[in-house]
């Protein structure tokens, strides 16, 4: 590994240096005014932060492309024999069977189709509360934006005490009130995932605000006031001026919202653990791969997921496109 690695890694910083000669000398034949020492200098600040993105991201990746052909298992390190596309052939087994994979596909689907319209919904509605003007408008953007700035297990943990079992449970304890009986929540499968797509919502649609309310910023205000004089209600105004000035926005959010989504691992982990009900793609991935210790499976299954993404988000680059 350490040899591939090496190799890898020449190759890598062959290619950077040829990139940096290839940039001087097209300057040169064109004239440019430029400074050798200047572009040397610029380039040599960029690498640490290449050499950083090369270790932590496109090694990774290139390994665990190479890891999806073959049959390794984490605890044989040293014993790794290319099989081929037999992990995509057992991938394809497990999913006709409809178990555990076919669980996990259903419910990332399930995650993916009820938490992206929801947070974006929320995000949006947020950015237009307070963006306007008042009193208190930048004390609701710190409160909004809280939940971001806490970890996700920590945002698990505080909504496992609010959704405890029995009368102990916060939520339980609020609708006893009312005369309604205890329920569990995370371990009933009607409840189980709607709970954590409102948890996942709510934990990440102030990070969305910020974006949104940002792409409100670059809207002309002279757009509204030409609007109400021509007699144009808050609808009106919101359809005509609002909407198409955050196209763009919208096309980044959806698309982040969308990735982020289908790689959800931490909740259902930390808050109903392996279960057929909350199981998720990525769950499963990990299971496989560290607890089962499949690292070759894992990663078949990591690519899989990886295409399906990838070309779902080209459609939706392709649907949203400016005219």
């Amino acid at each position: 590994m350490l040899t591939t690695t090496l190799i890898i890694l020449a190759v890598f910083i062959i290619a950077f240096l040829g990139f940096v000669v290839y940039d001087l000398a097209t300057a040169k034949k064109r004239k440019e005014v430029y400074r050798v020492k200047s572009t040397l200098t610029a380039y040599l600040m960029l690498l640490p932060a290449v050499i950083l993105a090369f270790l932590f991201i496109m090694l990774p990746i290139l390994y665990s492309l190479g890891y999806a052909f073959t049959d390794y298992y984490l605890l044989k390190p040293n014993d790794i024999n290319f099989i081929w596309f037999q992990n995509f052939v057992d991938f394809f087994k497990e999913l006709a069977t409809k178990g555990t994979l076919y669980n996990a596909i259903k419910n990332t689907l399930i995650f993916v189709v009820g938490v992206v319209p929801l947070q974006i919904g929320l995000a949006l509605l947020l950015a237009l509360f307070v963006n306007r003007p008042g009193f208190g408008s930048k004390i609701f953007k710190v409160c909004f934006f809280a939940p971001v700035v806490i970890s996700l297990s920590v945002t698990s943990f505080l909504w496992l005490q609010i959704l405890a079992p029995g009368e102990g449970g916060l939520l339980n304890a609020l609708l006893g009130v009312f005369g309604i009986p205890p329920h569990d929540w995370l371990r009933d499968p009607k409840t189980a995932m709607p709970c954590i797509i409102i948890l996942s919502a709510w934990q990440g649609c102030g990070y969305q605000m910020l974006i949104f309310l940002s792409g409100l910023s670059n809207i002309r205000k002279e757009l509204y006031e030409a609007a109400s004089l021509d007699g144009a209600n808050w609808w009106r105004k919101f359809w005509l001026v609002t909407w198409p000035g955050l196209r763009s926005t919208f096309v980044y959010i959806i698309i982040t919202v969308f990735i982020g989504a289908c790689r959800i691992l931490t909740q259902p982990m930390l808050m109903t653990g392996y279960q057929d009900q909350t199981v998720t793609l990525s769950y499963y991935m990990y299971q496989q791969g560290y607890t089962y210790r499949w690292v070759g499976y894992s990663s078949a299954v990591a690519l899989l997921m990886t295409i399906f993404i990838g070309g779902i988000t080209l459609i939706q680059r392709r649907v949203f496109r400016e005219k």
